[in-house]
């Protein structure tokens, strides 16, 4: 079995649930795949990339409406909004397995592992939402994290810059204030989302870090500096402009130095 083709294959998966089975098999079975590191692949012509369901429907971030945890209904929004970044976060890790080729054995093993922990995240979440009346697709949601893999598809390393350590590092930021929010709800359903977030944030230091870890390789690989190069990428490309509060503590076990968090405060 080819670790790449299956990797692009649970990609192209749109059921949720068959996404993530085939996203946790490949996982279990990685010592077992064979990786051709050199292969460039391309999806069959009628795939669509990403796989994903007919709802939630996608409409523009400025059109999502704000998400409070103190009302049933608002408390399963902000659980399927999370949900959904979860759900966005499989098929990212998954891209970055197919897309890229010649990068060390490492690279691949890596995100795969990101694949499998966020397809953890997401079922977690998932179960709690249906314990909740609801289920992934009942809220809309917006689509800037596909987006952004989108516009760095020819670039491994605009990618790492602006994908695990722009995007997923907000997440570092946001976790917290919204750990806040669900402790003040302090119904049962809160408490336990404020669980599950725990979780994700551990994980995603992680995730971070590896992003982190690549484009420092990367830039090594290219003879360029990191730190005024991403803020070239991030004009280049477009990225959203992190703003503060920044959770510190969470980005320097990511990996970040004190040159680039000086950066992100401007």
């Amino acid at each position: 079995m080819q670790l790449r083709p299956h990797a692009l294959y649970a990609l192209c998966l749109s059921d949720p649930a068959q996404k993530v089975e085939a996203t946790q098999s490949l996982w279990a079975q990685r010592a077992h795949c064979k990786l051709d590191t050199a292969a460039n692949l391309q999806p069959a012509p009628a795939s669509s990339l990403p796989g994903r369901p007919q709802r939630p429907r996608l409409i523009p971030a400025t059109q999502v409406p704000s998400r409070t945890p103190f009302t049933p209904e608002g408390l399963a929004a902000l659980l399927h909004a999370v949900c959904h970044i979860e759900f966005n976060a499989i098929n990212l890790a998954l891209d970055a397995v197919w897309r890229f080729s010649s990068m060390p054995e490492a690279f691949y093993e890596d995100w795969l592992r990101v694949a499998f922990e966020e397809s953890q995240h997401f079922d977690l979440l998932h179960t709690h939402l249906q314990s909740l009346g609801y289920a992934y697709g009942d809220f809309d949601a917006h689509d800037g994290l596909w987006q952004m893999c989108e516009k760095t598809a020819n670039d491994v390393l605009a990618r790492m810059a602006l994908v695990p350590r722009t995007l997923e590092a907000r997440g570092l930021d946001a976790t917290p204030l919204i750990q806040t929010k669900l402790r003040k709800a302090a119904s049962p359903g809160a408490m336990r989302a404020v669980e599950i977030l725990d979780i994700i944030l551990r994980d995603e230091v992680g995730h971070v870090a590896i992003g982190n870890h690549w484009y420092r390789f990367l830039c090594e690989q290219r003879g360029l500096d990191p730190v005024p190069l991403y803020g070239e990428l991030v004009q280049r490309y477009d990225a959203p402009k992190l703003k503060p509060p920044f959770n510190t503590a969470a980005r320097k076990k990511a990996g970040f130095t004190d040159v680039e968090l000086n950066y992100l405060l401007g």
